[in-house]
């Protein structure tokens, strides 16, 4: 069993409320955390009709079934099931009852804000970050490696391949998933969409030309995009406002939470393709991008991220802001670090007035080192 860097804010947070809720991408590995942190809890999943049918019908039978220190998992099935839960633990006053998992974001946490403001920790579990993989020893030696695999647990777990993985992981979710969330008429279209999404990984978001190519419209679009969100396929890295030029981007950037997932809507087959594929190097940011949303949400920290970018092209791929302290990141896939790869942060440290103790290359090469214009980070050591 792989540690999950998560396990001790989980444990922490048990001791604070009366429910932890934990919500990610399916297959993240959230009730695998749940059970190795709370090897005495009982566990019931809502994914099975018989229990789906217990906790809706007979809410009280089920609260009676399961008093106290259960792992829920799929809460969001069975959301009025919350109320009969939060009036059971208001009672009870006690700390860690109960361990609650989903991986529909929007539907759980209306259920989770609705029933049990106040009452509730709340933990995002990504698929493992690269400081897991590293630490359990199967970290892929090079950077194409682990950009191909990706970081579900069961590519790892059970060896499966990724080529194997995730055709299998894309059809469930569509024909299981985006069918119980929203009614969506053409699903040839919606596949065209998440396909079009990935060739667009690391680019500013365009949805008028998402809605061209798709053959939809605008607003279908919008809806599309938003389940994708909610279902952890795709996140979006906001743009700084701060303003230090009056021409600044406006449109997020688009990433996805997997970059094996995305390798494999591109139809890369193997490591030895993705060498010259032309979107290595946004593939590359996206794993970068992701590990600083791991190291956060690991940390049960809701991360503060965003880029910078302004209409005459100067751009800063990464800036992460921490007590209202900002630090640039530039992001290159290149194995060889080059002066101009500090154009960009040496542009915006100019207008924001930051040293060079806040700007850092990371990049795809072996060695980390520190220059008088900023540090340079390997991508084994992030």
């Amino acid at each position: 069993m792989i540690a999950r860097t998560m396990q001790a804010k989980l444990q922490q947070l048990a001791t604070k409320y009366p429910f932890v809720t934990i919500t990610g991408p399916r297959q993240s590995g959230k009730s695998t955390l749940a059970e190795l942190t709370f090897p005495d809890y009982k566990r019931v999943s809502l994914e099975d009709l018989d229990n789906r049918e217990f906790a809706t019908e007979d809410p009280r039978g089920f609260i009676a079934t399961y008093p106290s220190h259960t792992i829920i998992d799929e809460v969001q099935r069975v959301p009025s099931l919350l109320s009969y839960l939060q009036t059971h633990t208001d009672q009870e006053r006690q700390t860690g009852m109960y361990i609650l998992t989903g991986s529909q974001n929007t539907e759980l946490m209306e259920a989770v804000d609705q029933s049990l403001a106040g009452r509730v920790g709340i933990l995002t579990l990504l698929p493992f970050s690269h400081e897991e993989m590293r630490h359990a020893g199967i970290l892929p030696r090079m950077i194409n490696g682990e950009i191909f695999n990706g970081a579900y647990p069961s590519i790892y777990d059970r060896d499966i391949e990724p080529t194997d993985y995730y055709p299998n992981y894309i059809k469930t979710y569509i024909e299981r998933d985006v069918r119980q969330m929203k009614a969506i008429g053409d699903l040839s279209k919606f596949r065209r969409l998440i396909k079009l999404c990935a060739g667009r990984i690391g680019q500013l978001l365009n949805k008028a030309s998402l809605a061209v190519e798709c053959g939809v419209s605008a607003p279908t679009v919008d809806a599309w995009l938003s389940i994708l969100e909610e279902s952890y396929i795709i996140h979006f890295l906001r743009p700084d406002y701060n303003n230090f030029s009056k021409r600044l981007i406006k449109s997020p950037k688009l990433y996805f939470y997997d970059t094996g997932l995305a390798c494999s809507l591109l139809e890369i087959r193997d490591v030895v393709q993705l060498d010259t594929h032309y979107l290595r190097g946004g593939l590359f940011e996206n794993l970068v991008v992701n590990e600083f949303l791991k190291r956060n949400y690991n940390r049960g920290v809701e991360p503060s991220l965003s880029f910078w970018h302004d209409s005459s092209g100067n751009e800063v791929d990464l800036i992460r802001t921490e007590r209202g302290v900002q630090y640039a990141y530039e992001i290159k896939s290149g194995a060889t670090c080059s002066k101009e790869y500090f154009k960009g942060l040496d542009y915006w440290a100019k207008l924001s007035g930051t040293g060079a103790d806040r700007k850092t290359v990371i990049y795809g090469g072996e060695k980390s080192m520190s220059t008088s214009g900023g540090s340079v980070m390997a991508w084994n050591d992030m």
